[in-house]
Parts: C-alpha cells; sequence; structure tokens
C-alpha cells in the first residue's frame, strides 16, 4: 500500500500548482534572492530559472515540486499587496467618469494571465475543472477571477481594475486584441483575448454574438499599410461554444465535402433572419458573417472553428485541442507577427500580400470636399482587377488551353515548368568510403527567394527574338541545352568542375535540357551568369514591375527571428552555438513551436496560392474556376518565386564544390545531402575562424541559411537503395529520421 501512496504523492507533486511567472520573479526579489542563488539551491542552470519566471519553459518534476515549495513559503512571507477600495470599486463596475492618466511616459506591466489575477485577488473564482495544459504537461487552473474579467452587461462592457490596462498606442478601437476565442460553461459565455484578458459574453445566440463584437467587444487589427483595411475581429469557437449557440461539433461527411454546413440549418436561418449574410463560400471552419458597409464603416467578423479542422494539424499541430487561453495566445501571437488569420495559413499568406499593398487608395474629391477610391491602381500593388497570364504560363486545364487536343501532352517549349529541386545521383566510389550522409536544409527558402525579387504587377507584353533583359520580369523561351556545368564561370574567373556530379540549374529533376523551353527570368539570368549567351526566341514580359514581395518577405521574415529567439536560438548565434540552441529548441515551448510551424507554412502556402488550382468545384478542362477572378492569381509571380530559389541553392551547390571539392548527393527542394566523414554540418562546411565560404551554404537562423536536417550513415543509404532496387532513390527525402516506407516509394 505504501508504494501506492508514493505513487500518489509523485502524481501529485508532478502538478505542484505554481503562481505565475510575473509573481515568481516578484517573490524572489522580495527576498532578496538572486537568479543564481535559487539556480544553485534547485541544482539547475541559471538560464533554467530565468525561463520559469519569464513564463517560456515550465519546470517538471523534480524541481517543480521543489520550486513550488520555495514560492509558497516566499508567498507567506511577502503577501500579495491587497486590493484598494477604489481597485475594487473599478473591478465591480465603477461607472463614475475615467480620469485621464497625466501625459508623459507610462511604464506598464506586462498584463498578467487569469490565473495570476486570481492569485493576487482571492476568493473571486468560480469553479471550473482544471485542464492539462499542452505546452507544458503541468495543469492550468480555469477558475477566472471577477477582478481579472471584463464583464459585460446588455451590451455595456465594465471595466475590470487596471490589471489589463491596453498598452500605451494601441488603438482603442481595438484594445481587447485582434481576436478571441470565446468558451462556454453552464451557460456562460467567456471571450478569452490576448494578454490574459478574458470577457464575459451576455449571448445566447450566434447573431447576438456576432453583433456583441461589433458593438463592444472591441476586437480587431489596425491596417498594415496607410491605404490598407482594418482587420475584421476573429472569433474562435471552442466545442463547448458551438454546443451553447447550436452548432455541430463536428460536419458530416457531406458537409465536410463541401465544406460548408447545410444552407437550411437553423442558426444560418436564425443569421439570416438578423439581415446576416455569409459569403459564397458559406457557412464553413472559416466563416464570414456581415452585413453590406455603410460608408467607410465594415460590419464583419470571422470565425474559425477548430473542430471543423479550420486550423490544419499540419501546420498548426495541436493548436485545435489547446486550452482556451493558450489557444487565444497561440493565434494572438500569430496575429501581432504575421496577421489575424484569414483562413488557412496558405490564404493568410496571400492575404497578407494584399494587406502590405492594397490594390486601391482613397483620393480627395475636389467636388465634395471628401474622399473616394481612387480610379488608378495603387502605386506598387497588383490592382483589384485580374490580368491574364501567358499561355505558357497557365496551368492545364485552364480557359487559355480549351482548344488543345484534349489529351495533349505540353512538352517545355509549350509550358513554363519552374519547380523546386527533386533529384539525386549514385555515391562516388570516394563517398562510399564516408561514414555519414549529412542533411542541411535552408531556412524559409521561398521567403528568400522573394527577398528583393523583381515580379511583374500587370500584364503580359508578347515579344519576338528580345534581346534578354535580366531586369526585366517575364517568361522567356530560350535553349540553355549549351550551358555546360563543367566549365562555368565564378565571377570573373572560369571554374572547372565535375558537372555530372551537380544537378542541372534549369530542370526541377537535375537532368539537361534538351532543347528550347520556357524559363523565368531568374533562370536564364543566371546562365548568363555562369558566361554563357543566351538567345531568346520570344518572351512575355511585363514592364509593369516592381519588388512587391518584399515587404511580405519582411514581416514573415521578423516573425520567423522573433519566434526563434523566443525559443533560444539567436540570429547572432556562432555556428556551434545555432546547432547546440537548434538542439530540442521545439520542446522549450511546444507553442511558440507551433507558430514556427505557421509562420513556415504561410510562406510556403501563400506562394502555392498564387497559382491556385480548381477544388470540388464540379470543374471540367477548360471551363474557369474560382481563383482566377482574383488579382492575386499570378502564376508568373509563383514561378518566378520558384526559380528564383532554386538558383539561390544551385548557386551554393556551386561555390561550395568549387572551394572543396564536394558535391550534393541528393536535393529535394530546400534540402541538400552530403556524404561526409562526421555527423554534424561543421564536418564538411568550411568554415573559417567562425566564418563561412562566401557565397556558400552558411549556418544560422535567418531565411536562406542552413540548418541541419538530419545524419544517417553511408551504409543506411545504401541499404536503403539496394532494398528498393533504386540507385537514385532520393535520400534526401528520407534524411531526417531514417524511415522510409513503401508507401514513400510509390508502392
Amino acid at each position: 500500500m505504501s508504494e501506492l501512496f508514493d505513487a500518489v504523492d509523485a502524481l501529485i507533486a508532478s502538478r505542484s500548482p505554481l503562481p505565475p511567472p510575473e509573481e515568481r520573479r516578484r517573490l524572489r526579489k522580495a527576498h532578496g534572492l538572486t537568479v543564481e542563488e535559487v539556480a544553485a539551491a534547485l541544482k539547475v542552470r541559471r538560464a533554467t530559472v530565468s525561463g520559469w519566471e519569464s513564463g517560456k519553459t515550465e519546470p517538471r518534476p523534480p524541481e517543480r515540486n521543489a520550486y513550488a515549495r520555495l514560492l509558497k513559503q516566499l508567498a507567506e512571507l511577502y503577501p500579495t499587496p491587497t486590493v484598494t477600495a477604489s481597485e475594487q470599486d473599478t473591478a465591480q463596475g465603477d461607472t463614475r467618469p475615467h480620469q485621464p492618466e497625466p501625459t508623459g511616459k507610462r511604464t506598464e506591466e506586462p498584463p498578467p494571465t487569469p490565473e495570476s489575477a486570481a492569485a493576487h485577488v482571492p476568493g473571486h473564482t468560480r469553479s471550473r475543472p482544471a485542464a492539462p495544459t499542452a505546452a507544458t504537461g503541468a495543469t492550468a487552473p480555469h477558475p477566472v477571477p471577477h477582478a481579472a474579467r471584463r464583464s459585460s452587461t446588455s451590451f455595456g462592457t465594465k471595466k475590470a481594475a487596471a490589471v489589463h490596462a491596453p498598452v500605451a498606442g494601441t488603438d482603442p478601437h481595438f484594445e481587447n486584441g485582434p481576436l478571441a476565442v470565446v468558451d462556454a460553461d453552464d451557460g456562460q459565455v467567456l471571450a478569452y483575448c490576448v494578454g490574459g484578458l478574458v470577457l464575459d459574453v451576455p449571448t445566447s445566440s450566434l447573431s447576438a454574438l456576432v453583433e456583441w463584437t461589433l458593438k463592444e467587444g472591441k476586437l480587431g487589427q489596425p491596417k498594415l499599410s496607410g491605404p490598407g483595411k482594418d482587420a475584421d475581429p476573429l472569433l474562435v469557437l471552442t466545442e463547448a461554444a458551438l454546443e451553447h449557440y447550436g452548432l455541430p461539433v463536428a460536419l458530416t461527411d457531406e458537409e465536410r465535402r463541401t465544406g460548408r454546413l447545410q444552407e437550411d440549418h437553423k442558426v444560418l436561418r436564425q443569421l439570416a433572419r438578423a439581415d446576416w449574410k455569409l459569403t459564397k463560400r458559406g457557412f464553413g471552419p472559416w466563416a464570414r458573417i456581415y452585413r453590406p458597409a455603410q460608408g467607410s464603416e465594415r460590419q464583419c467578423v470571422q470565425l474559425c472553428i477548430p473542430s471543423w479542422r479550420a486550423l490544419d494539424p499540419r501546420h498548426w499541430g495541436i493548436a485545435g485541442q489547446l486550452p482556451p487561453a493558450e489557444l487565444a495566445r497561440l493565434l494572438g501571437t500569430y496575429a501581432s507577427r504575421v496577421m489575424t488569420p484569414r483562413g488557412s495559413t496558405a490564404v493568410t499568406g496571400l492575404e497578407l500580400m494584399t494587406a502590405l499593398h492594397p490594390p486601391t487608395h482613397a483620393v480627395r474629391d475636389e467636388a465634395t470636399g471628401g474622399f473616394r477610391k481612387a480610379d488608378t491602381k495603387n502605386p506598387g500593388s497588383l490592382g483589384e482587377h485580374p490580368v491574364d497570364c501567358a499561355p505558357c504560363e497557365a496551368p492545364d486545364g485552364h480557359p487559355l488551353l480549351k482548344d488543345l487536343p484534349r489529351f495533349h501532352q505540353r512538352t517545355p517549349a509549350e509550358k513554363l515548368f519552374e519547380e523546386a529541386y527533386d533529384w539525386a545521383r549514385p555515391l562516388t566510389d570516394d563517398e562510399c568510403t564516408k561514414r555519414y550522409l549529412v542533411g542541411i536544409d535552408v531556412n524559409m527558402a521561398f521567403a528568400a527567394g522573394a527577398n528583393g525579387l523583381t515580379v511583374g504587377l500587370g500584364a503580359p507584353t508578347h515579344v519576338q527574338q528580345p534581346l534578354f533583359d535580366p531586369k526585366l520580369p517575364g517568361s522567356w523561351l530560350v535553349d540553355l541545352s549549351h550551358v555546360d556545368l563543367s566549365r562555368i564561370k565564378l565571377g570573373k574567373e572560369w571554374a572547372d568542375l565535375n558537372g555530372d556530379l551537380l544537378p542541372s540549374p534549369f530542370t526541377p529533376t537535375g537532368e539537361r535540357p534538351g532543347g528550347p523551353a520556357w524559363y523565368a527570368t531568374p533562370t536564364v539570368a543566371y546562365a548568363v551568369e555562369l558566361g554563357y549567351d543566351v538567345r531568346p526566341i520570344e518572351a512575355y514580359v511585363r514592364h509593369d514591375n516592381g519588388r512587391y514581395l518584399d515587404a511580405w518577405y519582411n514581416r514573415l521574415r521578423d516573425a520567423y527571428i522573433t519566434t526563434m529567439a523566443d525559443l533560444g536560438v539567436p540570429a547572432d548565434a556562432s555556428p556551434e552555438e545555432f546547432l547546440t540552441a537548434m538542439d530540442g529548441y521545439r520542446d522549450r515551448d511546444p507553442e511558440m513551436a507551433i507558430l514556427v510551424s505557421a509562420i513556415k507554412a504561410t510562406v510556403k502556402g501563400g506562394i502555392g496560392k498564387l497559382r491556385e488550382r480548381p477544388r470540388g468545384e464540379g470543374w471540367k478542362p477548360g471551363q474557369p474556376w474560382r481563383a482566377l477572378s482574383r488579382p492575386t492569381w499570378r502564376p508568373d509571380i509563383r514561378a518566378a518565386v520558384i526559380s528564383r530559389t532554386r538558383i539561390n541553392m544551385h548557386r551554393k551547390l556551386v561555390k561550395h564544390a568549387a572551394f572543396t571539392g564536394q558535391y550534393p548527393t541528393a536535393i529535394l527542394s530546400d534540402c541538400a545531402v552530403y556524404a561526409a566523414d562526421g555527423p554534424s554540418p561543421l564536418d564538411f562546411l568550411p568554415y573559417r575562424n567562425g566564418k563561412p565560404l562566401p557565397g556558400g551554404w552558411r549556418l544560422g537562423v535567418s531565411p536562406g541559411m542552413v540548418k541541419h536536417e538530419g545524419t544517417q550513415t553511408v551504409l543506411w543509404g545504401e541499404g536503403v537503395r539496394e532494398q528498393f532496387q533504386a540507385p537514385e532513390l532520393n535520400l534526401a527525402r528520407y534524411i531526417k529520421d531514417g524511415q522510409v516506407t513503401n508507401k514513400d516509394n510509390g508502392e
């Protein structure tokens, strides 16, 4: 029996309750303890205690129980200051006129979580079961104290006691943040916002919830660009909230196929009776509910329904299973660093382009003295009307190709085919003597490919036998089969390489082109860079052009680097420090690790959406599909980004080969595999005194730099290829974990 008691004690200790991070810091400082002293007492590193106090990590057994004991004793010595009478009045909804604060700089503490407010205002919680915290494995208390939330009666919101004051400079229209996770319990609805703020939502119907959001919710996000529009508020509905508002927790098989709730559902009829409308996509996992705008005032709310698979687990991991407060933190951080989600990560990536370069802008109307929409498009944008692509840029089935024979297979001379690498070759005898195969992966490769890239903004112009201009974006029909990788120009000098061990830069398969083919400008420009003449046969060029994706790249780059820093991977780390920091970085804060995945998916998905194909629309080849009506349906821009990404990679392959004599054995998209004597990238990357080869591979967190993808043995690689009787099996696909299945091989 004692063993059972010990097991129970251990289980309780593993969930020892802890005050919120800011309270942990306050208690330590109140007793005059340093971080080093606490770390020494608990036998952990200084950085570990700092992580606990910042909220980036949570202690685990056996340290957790000892840390909880320390904080409990300190709390008895230094109790939380009591709430003043005036603060208590405010917490209960004091309606006296608000006194303006003195002007000048104001220092504010980070807003506490609901749990921290509970520590400050005891005795004001309501009972609710605790739920496991996905990020830490700990137990997160759910009771929401009255002083830590804002209660709403009818449509009037009563402010809490200075606990969640808006950050200085925040738009007062959106003081509660960009979004809220709406949950329900025993008939009471709560809206979990960013920063730990919780609002009482006095609504019993979905139409009332939308009304409350627009009138009292103070949710939304300021526009990202001067001529743009503020982001609509986003409501994330939990399963309990769905049940509260009469919506199904899951869609039927038929509804999943159509991507929407049945149009005759009673909740949708209620919305219609209240004069709310839905977009053409209907009421699906990402639904938009609106009324026609009156003047400049938009009336639109977006819904996200995780249990309907709104948060794709391929990109959002377990986000849809997180407790409301944690989900609000995750999505709120994504909103602040990227933008308020508008749908899938792919949809959001595309919407971010438009938000940063709105199609139109306002101009003063001399007749009325007011403002109106300009007659011309906003400079640097794609405009508000779609433009036709060139025939060579059109994917199969496009209306421009409707006159082609039904089973016609387009050749490279008819179709632009700029795609990422999928190339591999057999190992050489020398490589077989090496012990390891080491994979390196380019960080945010497609984002790096978009950086500084000039793309077309308008319709193409068809020209015959043009002179090639590397500064002019477009698609070029040209023969590059004469380019010999055994003899290429590097800068001003010619270099001799083993061209048989390098993939061609002109095809995704790495095979040498056999004749004329269509290429995007970066691909043709690279042939010139390598020292070869090019003579295009014809081209579709875009004289209206610009660096449309620069702002998009900058925002996503900053989001990625900031989030990686949150996970303990700084941008200024040395190669050795970087590799160490990357080891297990996802375990330091699983929620921020999810955010990294979502940011990367936003990049890839946004680029992919530029050439969205028809999906389940009863479409037939030769007919238009919905995406073609968007100004952002631009296959030429997608092709240019992918072309530049592939060329960037090939340029580094060549630099590395010329300097070291080492050649890649396999490449898959943004991952390259090399044979090496050791298991680390530093065993084959030519670093000297911490500095990389100029123009070659460089370890680091920034887009375009590389990280360690994985290491397997050469014996593993040869064994896999022999097992599947595939001497050129692309080992880059499996280098991360070494797992190869028949399904992976197409069997």
